[in-house]
């Protein structure tokens, strides 16, 4: 009579079972998404809290990505890494916008260190969210 219970898994299941996170490729693209938020921030500060709908935009996008920064490092769910691969796109095809027939009245131009430095951390965090992801959830 020397049965004992079977062991009772996990919680979150077998850990053999889970795939692996991919550490790495989140806190890059955490590092991405911050990066762009803190440029849009400084344009903000430096004069885009002037223009009427884009102002808001920026403000909006620079308060998004230091949230969206965060939940890729803490969170383990494929939400923020499609959230990191929607935020750098979209925020890269307004500047794209921007930069070609104009956006909300803005148009850019893409010459800056500003302006490459947050299309670059924009494709990083785009490339770094989507092979987390692929990472995640191929086996």
């Amino acid at each position: 009579m020397g049965d004992s219970p079977a062991p009772v898994p996990p919680a979150g299941g077998d850990a053999r079972s889970r795939p692996p996170v991919a550490r790495g490729w989140r806190w890059v693209a955490a590092l991405g998404v911050l990066v762009s938020a803190v440029v849009h921030v400084l344009l903000y500060v430096d004069g885009y809290d002037t223009i009427a709908v884009v102002g808001p935009l920026f403000l909006l996008n620079a308060v998004a990505g230091v949230v969206l920064a965060v939940l890729l490092v803490v969170w383990r769910h494929w939400l923020p890494l499609v959230g990191g691969i929607g935020f750098g796109a979209l925020t890269l095809l307004a500047f794209v916008l921007s930069t070609t027939v104009g956006f909300y009245g803005v148009s850019e131009s893409f010459a800056g260190t500003n302006e490459l430095i947050a299309a670059g951390s924009e494709i990083v965090a785009v490339v770094a969210s989507a092979a987390a992801l692929l990472r995640e959830n191929l086996r």
